[in-house]
């Protein structure tokens, strides 16, 4: 039996992954494994294009989605710490014009956590527009008591992140404050607003095409059926809705921090790595342990409202629920992290994803531009888990 980052666990990702290109659909793909802090396997192969003129490198970039939300949590968490500000503090006493619709008692530890009641927009807010999502989501009566219903906040998530984070630093953004704090001093090829001298480095991504196998399921079809909470909730606010949007250098280079991080699967594995550290990197404690220790503590498990399956989080990021029958065994009842109980992560449309497991000092990314199907990543990256862990 293998164990994870052992020479046999590491070639069974690589067989995993090559098997990918020829029976299931792979383009281009790249894979990163660290433990205790170096990198212990890279996988890059591929095209950035369906007819095939353009390779896929190690260093090629690629729009990450949803994968961003967990770097834009740490930076939220580190700005909150360094102010010294608790989690369980409203969210008004650092942003005041938050209190429209009620809200004087969302705390912080609600907007992480997804719990907030804030995942849908009433208003008719474009996306591009930074100012007048702010506004509405200032105005947004929570559609539930907050703390008592736990509901995917696919894109909210990252203007009121990023609107924090404005507050409490002197960065004109939550992108701009990841560069400062992570980005450049780690090194790390991954970008929450992407420079045009780095647009050349960009793979597209396509869309995934619904099959029969997939088109039954309850997120599928909530998310195509008008008028539910999982249709709001992605279009809200709204704008950049066509996965061809994401191939666009202007949105790039926004830095959206729910789902505007664009990267390659080195630069995601590097981060989490710190993270697998206790947040030391090269010596130096980038983000405090306490903090850092929070992202293991999971704060909420349900069968969430927006995506629609059991799904649980910690502040800010998300790991593999528990399975609560009571004449089960506990155990997990997916492993998109791997076996260990503190591991944690986050996902991004289409199949990207990234995580740190403390337990097993590992941190993995996989980024692709052929997307798939469904609200969470499928057999392609989830294979490669597996085979890391010996499964």
């Amino acid at each position: 039996m293998s164990f994870p980052g052992s020479p046999a666990s590491l070639e069974a990702v690589r067989a995993w992954y090559e098997e990918s290109f020829r029976t299931r659909w792979e383009m281009g793909a790249s894979v990163s494994i660290w433990q205790h802090g170096q990198e212990v396997l890279n996988l890059a192969h591929g095209h950035r294009d369906r007819a095939h003129t353009r390779e896929w490198d190690r260093d090629t970039l690629v729009p990450v989605w949803s994968a961003t939300k967990g770097p834009a949590a740490v930076c939220c968490l580190l700005a909150l710490e360094e102010a010294g500000i608790p989690l369980e503090c409203p969210v008004a006493e650092v942003w005041p014009e938050f209190v429209g619709g009620g809200k004087s008692n969302v705390a912080f530890i609600h907007l992480l956590s997804h719990t907030a009641g804030l995942c849908a927009l009433d208003e008719r807010a474009p996306i591009y527009n930074y100012d007048a999502v702010v506004e509405a989501l200032e105005r947004q009566r929570p559609l539930w008591e907050p703390g008592t219903r736990q509901g995917y906040h696919a894109r909210t998530f990252g203007f009121l992140l990023d609107e924090i984070v404005r507050r409490l630093t002197e960065a004109e953004s939550l992108g701009e404050y990841y560069r400062e704090v992570f980005g450049s001093p780690m090194g790390l090829d991954f970008w929450i607003g992407l420079p045009s001298a780095q647009w050349d480095r960009v793979s597209p991504v396509y869309p995934g095409k619904i099959s029969i196998a997939n088109s039954d399921q309850p997120f599928i079809k909530a998310f195509n059926t008008a008028g539910t909470l999982t249709q709001r909730t992605f279009t809200s606010p709204f704008g950049l809705n066509a996965v061809s949007d994401f191939n666009q250098s202007e949105m790039w280079s926004r830095g959206y921090a729910s789902m505007g991080g664009v990267g390659n699967a080195q630069g995601l594995a590097k981060f989490y790595a710190m993270l697998a550290q206790g947040g030391v990197w090269n010596g130096v404690q980038m983000v405090p342990e306490t903090v850092v220790r929070r992202f293991e503590q999971t704060l909420t498990q349900e069968v969430d409202s927006v995506l629609l399956t059991p799904i649980a989080f910690s502040t800010g990021m998300m790991q593999d629920p528990l399975n609560e029958d009571p004449e089960s065994d506990g155990g997990k009842l997916r492993q998109l992290y791997g076996p260990s109980l503190r591991a944690y992560g986050h996902p991004g449309a289409g199949g990207s994803l990234a995580f740190a497991d403390p337990e097993n000092g590992i941190s993995f990314a996989y980024t692709m531009n052929q997307m798939e199907i469904g609200a969470l990543p499928g057999e392609r990256v989830v294979g490669l888990v597996r085979a890391l862990y010996g499964g």
